[in-house]
C-alpha cells in the first residue's frame, strides 16, 4: 500500500465498509486509467461503485437546492471514514432492462436531436408547405411527429382472408374462421351467423364474396335471439356478433392477457404501415429534405454512408447555409467517434431492443466522450463486456481519449487486455464474499506480478500463463440443420449445429451470433416442441413494445434433425426477479426445503407452524408491519422521501413470535443472512438443500447471501444462479441448452469454474451452445461456429466452423489470431 504522505493528485480512501469490505485504505491515482480487479464477489464493484461513485454522488447532492434534491432519484450513503481528493464522477454501469422499441442508436447518441434540428432549421421546405417545422414534428415518438395511423411505432397490423382462414375447403360449424375464439365464444359467434342466415356447414370457399367480406370485416354488430341447440337447459339469450376482423383488433387493443394476444397475433399481418412507409411520422415531415433526402431515408443509412453525405455540407461545396453547415459539423464530428469505435454500420434509426450488450456499450462511451466533461472520475463497469478481442483494441482507444481530455478513468474489469493496458490497478481478494474484502495490491500493473496472494496476476501476465488445454474432442451425435435463414442481418444463411457438444459461435459484436442462437434456433427448436402456440411460454407482451420487438419473425427454409431434442432450456441474463422479495433462495427452490427444516423442529410443532408460517411472502410470519419487505418508505417535509429498516423487525422480515424458532441456533432470519458457503456447511444435513447449495458454489457464486435480493444481482449473476437452478435438476431425455455469453461479469478463474459445468451438461447427453467472446471457453469447445467478417451489413455470414484448431488456422477469420493464442 501506499503511504499516508501520498502526494496530491490521488482519491485517498480510508475506512471503507460497504459490504464485505473490510475496513479498506486505498490510495487511486487521477487523470489515469485505474482498473480494479478480482475474481467475482470480492468487492471491486463495492469500492469503485459502492464507495467511490456514491460519495461523488452524495457530494453532488448536498450542493443542490433541497426543492430540487427532491425530484432526484438519489444513491445511498457509503460506508467509509473519510475519501479525500475525490473530483465529481460520471458511472457508466451494465444496464440490465430490456429497452423501449422506441429507443434508437439515434436516441442513445442523442444525434437524433441534432438531425432533427437540421431538418427543422436548414432543411428544404416544399412549396405548399405551411411554414416552418419544430423539430419535434421530426421524431415519432411526439404526439406532434408521430404517424396518426402507428402513432410513431412504423408498423402496423392488418388483417386480411388468408390469415383469418386458414383452411377454406373447412365450414364455418368446423372451424374455418380460424381468428375467432375458441370454446363457448366461438360457438356463440357460429350460432349468431346461423340465425343471421349463413351457411355454417358449406365449405368456406363455396360461400359468396359478399358474404364471406361480411363476415369477417363488416363494422356492424347485430344483436339477435339465439336458441342454444345442444343445452336443453340454457334458455334463449341476445347474442351480439363480432367480424373477425373486429374480435382481432379489438383483443390487441384491449386484451391484459398475454397469451391471448399471442394468439391473435397469428392471425395477423405485421408489417410497415402503409400510411408512413415504415417511417413512423407525418406527411409534412417526410415532405421536408437535406441533401435531397428526407429525415426517413437518411435515418435508414448507415453512418459511415450518413457521414459522406454530411461531409459536402459541412466544407459548404453544395447549397448549404450557414446554419445547415453548422449543425451538419457538429454531427459530423460526433459521428466520426462512432466511426471510430467500428460502428459505422448501424443507422441512427436501429431499433436498440436489435443491438448487442457490446454495441449498446460502445454507443454510451462515445457519447461520454463528445460531452466535453472536463476533471471528472468516469466509473466504467465492464466496459468489454460483450465485445470481441478484436472490438476491445478500439475502445482503449477511446478510454485513453477519456484521460487525454483530463479526465480519470476508473474501469471494474475481467478483461486482461484492458487491465493490461490500465496505468495502475487495484486487485480486491483473495476470494470472494467473506473471503475477499482486502485490498492486495494498488500500483503500476506490472507490480502486480510480485503479490502471491492474488488470483488476477497468473492470467494477466501472458509469459505466467499456460494455454487452454481441453479434454478430448467429443464427436457429434447428429447434426441439426437450419437453411436459408433471414433475420435482420443473417440473408440466406445455411447452419449445422452438432448435437451431443459443447459449441462455440464467435465473431465480432453485431455479427448475427445472438441473432442466429437466441433468436432463430430458439424458435425453430421451440416450435417444433410446442406445435400450438397456445402451449408455448410467453413473455410479458402486455407491453405494446414487446411485441413489436418481435414482429419479425424469422424466415428458415428448413430445420432438420429437431426430432433428437427433447427439451428447450435458454438461459440468459434477464433478471431472476423484479422485485426484492424474488431472491436465490426463493428463485432455485432451496427455502423451500429450508422452510420445511424450520417447521419440522420440535418449538415450531409444539406451536402448530406448519413451512409457510417462515415465508416472508404471506401473512402468518411475516412482519405485518412491512409486510414482509424488511423496510419502510419514510416521507420527509420538503426532502426526498426515503427506506429505513423496519422499525418493528429490524429488517428481518419476521414477527417475533417467526423469530423465536431456531434450527441448530440460527432463526430463519440468520439463515437468510448466510452466504451460500456458509449455508452449505450449516444446513449440510438438509440433503435437497445442500444439493442446491453445492451447485451454486460450483457456478462460482459461494459468496452470495441467500437473502440477496433478485434487484441486486448482476445479469452474469442471474444468469448462473439459472444454470445451477438447472444442474441440479434430474436429467429428462435430450435437451438443448443455448447460453449468451454466460462468462459476462467472470473472473478467468471464475470462468475455468463455469467450463466444467457446461462439461457437465454436455457429458450428461445433453447439447449446449454459447454466444461467447471469451477465447478460454471458446478453446475449450468441441465445435466452434465463427460469423461475421464485421458487423451489421458486413457480417451475417459464417466465416469459419468446426474444431478449434481448425478455425484457430483460417486465413481470414478475425477470432483465429485470438484464438490461436488460448491453443497449445
Amino acid at each position: 500500500m501506499l503511504s499516508e504522505n501520498q502526494p496530491e493528485g490521488f482519491v485517498r480512501v480510508r475506512g471503507a465498509r460497504e459490504n464485505n469490505l473490510r475496513n479498506v485504505n486505498v490510495d487511486v491515482p487521477r487523470d489515469a486509467i485505474v482498473a480494479f480487479t478480482g475474481v467475482s464477489g470480492s468487492g471491486k464493484s463495492s469500492l469503485a461503485f459502492g464507495t467511490i461513485f456514491a460519495e461523488a454522488q452524495r457530494r453532488f447532492f448536498e450542493s443542490v437546492a433541497p426543492y430540487a434534491r427532491r425530484l432526484i432519484q438519489q444513491g445511498h450513503t457509503p460506508h467509509v471514514d473519510e475519501i479525500t481528493g475525490l473530483p465529481p464522477a460520471v458511472a457508466l454501469q451494465q444496464r440490465r432492462g430490456t429497452p423501449s422499441s422506441r429507443s434508437s442508436v439515434g436516441t442513445v447518441t442523442t444525434l437524433s436531436n441534432s438531425l432533427r434540428m437540421m431538418y427543422s432549421r436548414a432543411g428544404i421546405y416544399p412549396a405548399d408547405a405551411a411554414g416552418r417545422l419544430e423539430s419535434d414534428s421530426f421524431s415519432p415518438n411526439t404526439a406532434m411527429g408521430a404517424c396518426p395511423r402507428c402513432h410513431g411505432l412504423g408498423l402496423a397490423h392488418t388483417v386480411s382472408e388468408e390469415s383469418m382462414v386458414l383452411d377454406p375447403t373447412l365450414s364455418i360449424r368446423d372451424g374455418a374462421i380460424a381468428a375467432w375464439p375458441g370454446a363457448w365464444q366461438g360457438k356463440n359467434l357460429r350460432d349468431i351467423v346461423a340465425v343471421l342466415g349463413y351457411d355454417i356447414d358449406a365449405p368456406w370457399h363455396s360461400l359468396s364474396r359478399a358474404d364471406r367480406d361480411w363476415i369477417l370485416f363488416t363494422e356492424e354488430q347485430p344483436v339477435v335471439e339465439v336458441v342454444p341447440q345442444r343445452d336443453r337447459i340454457a334458455k334463449p339469450y341476445q347474442g351480439r356478433f363480432w367480424s373477425a376482423k373486429s374480435f382481432v383488433l379489438h383483443t390487441l387493443a384491449d386484451s391484459k392477457s398475454p397469451n391471448v394476444r399471442q394468439r391473435v397475433l397469428r392471425y395477423v399481418d405485421t408489417g410497415p404501415c402503409p400510411d408512413c412507409g415504415g417511417s413512423g411520422l407525418k406527411p409534412e415531415a417526410l415532405a421536408v429534405t437535406v441533401a435531397g433526402q428526407s429525415i426517413a431515408a437518411l435515418n435508414a443509412l448507415p453512418m459511415t454512408a450518413l457521414a459522406e453525405i454530411l461531409r459536402p455540407i459541412v466544407s459548404g461545396d453544395s447549397a448549404s447555409t450557414e446554419v445547415a453547415v453548422t449543425l451538419a459539423g457538429d454531427l459530423l464530428r460526433r459521428i466520426d467517434v462512432l466511426l471510430e469505435l467500428g460502428l459505422g454500420y448501424l443507422a441512427l434509426g436501429r431499433s436498440t431492443p436489435t443491438l448487442s450488450p457490446g454495441e449498446m456499450q460502445r454507443l454510451r462511451i462515445a457519447t461520454q466522450l463528445r460531452s466535453g466533461l472536463f476533471g471528472v472520475i468516469y466509473v466504467l463497469d465492464e466496459p468489454s463486456a460483450g465485445l470481441h478481442p478484436a472490438d476491445a483494441e478500439p475502445l482503449l482507444l477511446v478510454l485513453e481519449q477519456l484521460k487525454q481530455s483530463g479526465n480519470s478513468v476508473f474501469v471494474v474489469e475481467h478483461n486482461m487486455d484492458v487491465v493490461r493496458s490500465a496505468d495502475w490497478v487495484v486487485d480486491v481478494g483473495p476470494r470472494a464474499g467473506e473471503g475477499g474484502g482486502e485490498v492486495l495490491y494498488s500500483g503500476p500493473t506490472a507490480g502486480l506480478a510480485q503479490v502471491e496472494a492474488s488470483v488476477t496476476r497468473q492470467y494477466l501476465f501472458a509469459e505466467d500463463r499456460e494455454p487452454v488445454v481441453a479434454g478430448e474432442l467429443r464427436h457429434p451425435l447428429g447434426w441439426l440443420g437450419l437453411t436459408d435463414v433471414t433475420r435482420h442481418n443473417l440473408r440466406g444463411l445455411d447452419a449445422q449445429i452438432p448435437l451431443g457438444v459443447l459449441t462455440a459461435v464467435t465473431g465480432v459484436s453485431g455479427s448475427g451470433k445472438s441473432t442466429l442462437v437466441s433468436q432463430v434456433l430458439a424458435e425453430a427448436v421451440g416450435q417444433h416442441l410446442h406445435p400450438d402456440p397456445d402451449d408455448v411460454p410467453v413473455l410479458d407482451l402486455a407491453d405494446p413494445d414487446a411485441e413489436i420487438e418481435h414482429a419479425e419473425r424469422p424466415k428458415v427454409g428448413a430445420v432438420t434433425g429437431l426430432e433428437a431434442v427433447d427439451r428447450l432450456v435458454q438461459v440468459d441474463q434477464k433478471p431472476i426477479g423484479r422485485t426484492p422479495r424474488s431472491n436465490l433462495a426463493t428463485y432455485t427452490g432451496l427455502f423451500d426445503a429450508v422452510r420445511a427444516t424450520f417447521a419440522a423442529t420440535d418449538e415450531a410443532s409444539a406451536r402448530g407452524f406448519t413451512a409457510s408460517r417462515f415465508s416472508f411472502n404471506v401473512a402468518g410470519g411475516r412482519c405485518e408491519t412491512c409486510l414482509g419487505e424488511g423496510f419502510v418508505a419514510v416521507g420527509l417535509l420538503f426532502l426526498p422521501g426515503s427506506y429505513a429498516p423496519c422499525p418493528d423487525c429490524g429488517g428481518s422480515r419476521y414477527n417475533p413470535d417467526t423469530l423465536e424458532v431456531t434450527y441448530h441456533g440460527k432463526n430463519v432470519a440468520e439463515v437468510l443472512g448466510l452466504t451460500v458457503d456458509a449455508a452449505l456447511v450449516f444446513l449440510s444435513d438438509v440433503a435437497s438443500a445442500a444439493r442446491s447449495l453445492e451447485t451454486l458454489r460450483e457456478v462460482g457464486l459461494g459468496y452470495l447471501r441467500l437473502g440477496q435480493p433478485a434487484t441486486e444481482l448482476s445479469g452474469g449473476e442471474a444468469q448462473r444462479i439459472k444454470l445451477a437452478t438447472e444442474l441440479q435438476r434430474a436429467r429428462r431425455g435430450h435437451t438443448l441448452y443455448l447460453l449468451d455469453e454466460p462468462t459476462t461479469g467472470l473472473h478467468p478463474a471464475d470462468v475455468e469454474l463455469l467450463l466444467l459445468q457446461l462439461g457437465r451438461l454436455v457429458d450428461a447427453g445433453n447439447t449446449v451452445v454459447v454466444v461467447e467472446h471469451e477465447m478460454d471457453v471458446v478453446a475449450a469447445a468441441d465445435w466452434v461456429i465463427d460469423l461475421g467478417p464485421g458487423g451489421g451489413d458486413a457480417g451475417g455470414r459464417i466465416i469459419a466452423a468446426g474444431t478449434p484448431a481448425t478455425v484457430a488456422a483460417h486465413p481470414t477469420s478475425r477470432t483465429a489470431p485470438y484464438l490461436r493464442l488460448r491453443l497449445p
